[in-house]
């Protein structure tokens, strides 16, 4: 089975190595007695590296072998994985992982190798243009014909091979071999990817407990979902085909223009969100918004804004959960808006699973109680925007919208008439828990009187004052989310999205246009990508190189190379579409080459990856 299996590079490969140690040992035994060991060692170490390769390309094939029967055997989605089979996959895929890994490492030794003989043998020249010496690299005699044929063809072999493995990857098998056109296989396989590859980002980021988890966790959520995405190789579509038709696809225009319209927003509303763009951004008080905007002298920034040049104020500033000894996550947000300490009244920056920062101000001179919520910036929330499958929405989280006196009857009826709605996974379980956190009872979300109704309640410090919710990205749909829930209680709340990810349904979106305003940036990719975005354009990516019948291996790397450096001035300019989480939004007219410009409007399921203001 693994002649069938093998790859025509692997086996090249493997030759070619082959070869190596067997000139090498050639060119080693001719060189003795005449030549100083020294002398022969770069023709020893190439040589050793090549029987190291021919060894780990055969371990490499029988992890791989291993890995690809796991899979078959077990790839059904229908099939609940219990924790022996599950526990199983993962040590075989690490297994192969490690192998492919070492493979890595030993092209690079290889290469390294193939230097210090061409270092040497330059050396050698160098010094005796006329090769009169009795030692040439091998340390053989040239005297003869064949020995310089012998040693000519060590050196190319040898520097050719370096270089061949980089270009052929590590594998040594064909997947296709084993999977074949099963859908279910290529997911599994995919899915068990990108979970490691997940797994030791975040280790590498300082959180190392993933590494450890077995049970289904939110990581595995997300490597699952980004396997169904990558399912397209089941039919037959390697990655830069795939690439090729998306540059068909902009090539041509082929993308499907949005039947929706925006809805332009009131002047008065656009005025109020450019005043609280601010605190949305204030919300990023980790490294992040400095280095987007001091690249060069960030951490001096960030240093600054957390408050490090002056501890003596350190009592002085809020406490809030999570922050370190300084309160400097405290400090950055009170010195970005340039306000009094005492304004910043809760907060929270320590993150858990599906848990936002927030920060929660009072403005007396506005009348305003603000509430900022962050977007990405650490990895917890990352896997917040993975979290892209569809999640039912109850009357709980609607609660704004179904049992608010303030809106209109045919509104509400049409939001109960469509029951189910369907809100981004990860974003509905985030407001859930800000809105137990800020207003509602940890035992019973049902119950109300929390922070937020001890400031705005009758009698309250805060009576009569507005409530604003505002973020950026993810903390965009946040809040848009949290909105909808408070609206039935705080009829003076409005929500400010700066290019949210798509979150709900477009029911749900066009009920909540009243009081929450999306500010899109004309072609923001992120406000429209969606597992159903990406899922068409993948359809049609493939549609398109299918029906291109002139599409041969030179077209199509040079046009997946066209469409991953294509410049501004080649792009598509379509109408866009507002994002979900309202139909209210303004759109600043700039051309774009953003993937939007291909996906069309975004579906009610969704998942995106979101940006951080710079």
């Amino acid at each position: 089975m693994w002649i069938k299996s093998l790859r025509l590079i692997s086996i090249l490969i493997g030759l070619l190595n082959l070869l190596v140690v067997v000139l090498g040992g050639i060119v080693v035994a001719i060189s003795f007695p005449g030549c100083r060991p020294h002398k022969v060692l770069p023709v020893i170490v190439v040589s050793f590296f090549s029987a190291v390769r021919i060894g780990t390309m055969i371990g490499l094939g029988i992890a791989q072998e291993a890995t690809a029967k796991i899979i078959t055997q077990n790839s059904s989605e229908t099939q609940v994985l219990d924790a022996v089979i599950r526990q199983h996959r993962r040590v075989t895929y690490k297994a192969w992982l490690w192998w492919s890994r070492f493979a890595m490492v030993v092209t690079v030794l290889q290469i390294l190798g193939a230097f210090y003989l061409i270092v040497n043998v330059a050396t050698y020249v160098s010094e005796d243009a006329h090769f009169s010496t009795k030692c040439f690299v091998g340390g053989f005699p040239l005297s003869r014909a064949w020995k310089r044929k012998v040693m000519l063809s060590f050196l190319v072999t040898a520097c050719c091979i370096a270089f061949l493995q980089c270009c052929a990857g590590s594998d040594v098998l064909r997947w296709r071999f084993y999977y074949a056109s099963q859908d279910d296989a290529w997911k599994a396989h995919y899915q068990e990817i990108f979970d490691h590859g997940i797994r030791e980002a975040l280790c590498c980021m300082g959180r190392i407990e993933y590494l450890t988890v077995i049970e289904d966790d939110e990581v595995y959520s997300v490597a699952k979902l980004l396997g169904d995405l990558v399912a397209y190789r089941a039919s037959g579509t390697g990655h830069l085909e795939l690439l090729t038709g998306l540059a068909l696809l902009q090539k041509h225009g082929q993308a499907s223009k949005s039947s929706e319209h925006f809805v332009e927003a009131p002047v008065e509303h656009l005025q109020a969100a450019l005043a609280f763009h601010k605190f949305a951004e204030a919300a990023y008080t980790g490294p992040l918004l400095d280095f987007g905007r001091n690249p060069f002298v960030f951490p001096c920034v960030w240093l600054h804004r957390q408050g490090v040049l002056t501890p003596w104020t350190r009592k002085r500033r809020p406490t809030l959960d999570g922050d370190n000894w300084l309160r400097g996550h405290a400090a950055a947000f009170i010195n970005f808006l340039n306000l009094p300490s005492e304004v910043l009244r809760r907060g929270r920056v320590r993150q858990k699973k599906c848990e936002a920062a927030y920060f929660i101000v009072v403005l007396h001179e506005l009348r305003t109680v603000v509430i900022a919520i962050r977007g990405t910036e650490t990895p917890e929330d990352l896997i917040i925007d993975g979290l892209g499958r569809e999640r039912s929405l109850t009357e709980v989280d609607l609660d704004g919208l179904i049992n608010s006196s303030f809106i209109h009857p045919s509104v509400k009826k049409r939001v109960k008439s469509s029951f189910p709605h369907f809100g981004h996974s990860g974003i509905v379980e985030t407001a859930r828990d800000l809105y137990t956190q800020i207003e509602g009872y940890p035992g019973d979300e049902s119950q109300s009187g929390g922070f937020v109704s001890s400031l705005l309640g009758v009698g309250c410090e805060c009576e009569g004052y507005n409530l604003r919710v505002v973020g950026h990205s993810l903390g965009g749909s946040i809040a848009a989310l949290l909105g909808i829930r408070l609206y039935g209680k705080f009829p003076n709340l409005h929500v400010y999205s700066y290019g949210p990810l798509p979150c709900v349904d477009s029911v749900v979106a066009d009920a909540c246009s009243d009081f929450i305003t999306s500010i899109i940036h004309d072609n923001e990719f992120s406000t429209r990508l969606s597992v159903g975005s990406i899922l068409r354009l993948r359809a049609s990516a493939i549609t398109a190189l299918s029906e291109n019948t002139q599409a041969d291996t030179t077209l199509i790397l040079r046009l997946a190379r066209q469409f991953l450096y294509a410049s501004k001035n080649n792009s598509i300019e379509l109408e866009p579409e507002p994002a979900k989480s309202s139909t209210r939004s303004s759109k600043v007219r700039t051309k774009s080459k953003s993937l939007a410009s291909m996906t069309g409007m975004t579906e009610d399921k969704t998942m995106s990856i979101s940006r951080v203001p710079i």
